[in-house]
């Protein structure tokens, strides 16, 4: 009896035991079959996406790099929202900020048309530039910070393998996918699109000096320059625009590369006078001198804002993957060529801060 007893004991006990297991097992193949939305940790995003969304979107993931300045905020919505909603990748936003433009970006991507982006905001500090930019306290107000963040790209995107970055005068008009495709050589930690053979270089831009070639950045009568052997016609590339190998960036330590120029700037003026605050680009055409990959360059058509006229056929600009408006005359002033195109992707600013600020720039190009 005491063993008929034991033994039905002990079957209970297995079967108990099983039940268990098994709900154990079906609660793990829930968990597992119900990945997170966010998909990337910490991320300001609200994850109640409509299914829709989520099945017409394939699996792809692209970071994609921004800065957003708190005066050209409007521009970097523009552009994300363009990028958004052009491409059927998991496409994740860092934005690059400064601490008094957080609360602002916040309420302004709460807009219906950017509610399921997924963004990442990241607070720049500008602090970390100490030493390495010359600032004239005379002209304290126009130095702008978040024009250097493209230097820190492994900092601000540490577990990605490749990103894109974009300057905020852009639009996109065609899925942004190809462009993260762009096949970068061996070693390369960087493409751009070249001046030189960039369709925009047909363009004439107005100023002192040659936007397209070496000597139009770097001041070649300093012997700090002449020693690295760099022909002065070499073409230049343009930095609004690019694809990065995070990997081969940190192997290179290009980082690091940069701030040593930068520093050495400081010290000994490298840059040339003839392109008055351009501080962003010369560091990058040294350390990346004849060792970056190209880019399509119908994926990044610029001049746009080099002047109020329209320097291009309407059909040009339509097949264009990407316009950039770099130069004075920006798509948010009313006097900017194309300035069309660009309102079609611009989410007003529910604060209206931004809506001011373009109308007084409307109203300076006026007079």
């Amino acid at each position: 009896v005491n063993i008929s007893i034991l033994i039905v004991a002990v079957v209970i006990f297995l079967l108990v035991i099983h039940h268990n297991f098994l709900s154990l097992s079906d609660f793990l193949r829930r968990e597992l079959s119900d990945p997170s939305p966010l998909g990337l940790q910490p991320i300001d995003f609200i994850p109640a996406a409509p299914q829709r969304l989520t099945d017409e979107r394939n699996d792809k993931e692209i970071s994609v790099v921004i800065a957003a300045s708190n005066e050209r905020l409007g521009g970097a919505i523009a552009a994300m929202n363009s990028i958004y909603q052009h491409t059927r990748s998991n496409v994740v936003f860092h934005i690059v900020t400064l601490n008094d433009t957080v609360d602002h970006l916040r309420m302004w991507l709460r807009s219906p048309p950017l509610k399921n982006m997924r963004y990442r905001i990241l607070d720049f500090d500008p602090h970390v530039l100490e030493g390495k930019v010359q600032v004239d306290p005379q002209k304290a107000d126009s130095f702008k910070p978040l024009t250097f963040a493209r230097f820190y790209l492994p900092n601000l995107v540490p577990h990605a393998e490749k990103v894109i970055y974009v300057d905020d005068d852009v639009i996109v008009q065609d899925d942004i996918v190809e462009l993260y495709n762009t096949p970068l050589k061996p070693g390369h930690a960087a493409a751009f699109s070249d001046d030189c053979d960039s369709t925009s270089s047909k363009v004439a831009v107005r100023g002192a000096g040659n936007q397209y070639n070496y000597i139009g950045f770097l001041d070649y009568q300093k012997e700090t320059i002449r020693k690295l052997a760099m022909k002065a016609n070499t073409c230049s590339f343009n930095p609004g625009v690019f694809v990065a190998n995070l990997t081969e960036w940190k192997l290179q330590n290009i980082t690091k590369q940069l701030e040593k120029w930068m520093a050495l700037n400081v010290v000994e003026e490298l840059y040339s006078k003839t392109l008055a605050g351009s501080i962003t680009t010369p560091p990058l055409l040294i350390v990346f001198y004849k060792q970056h990959s190209s880019i399509d360059p119908m994926w990044n058509v610029r001049h746009l804002g080099s002047s109020a006229g329209k320097r291009y056929s309407p059909q040009f600009v339509k097949a264009a993957k990407l316009l950039h408006w770099n130069g004075h005359f920006k798509p948010w002033g009313r006097t900017a060529s194309y300035a069309e195109v660009w309102e079609k992707w611009y989410v007003p600013d529910p604060t209206g801060k931004f809506n001011l600020i373009r109308r007084h720039s409307e109203a300076f190009e006026a007079k």
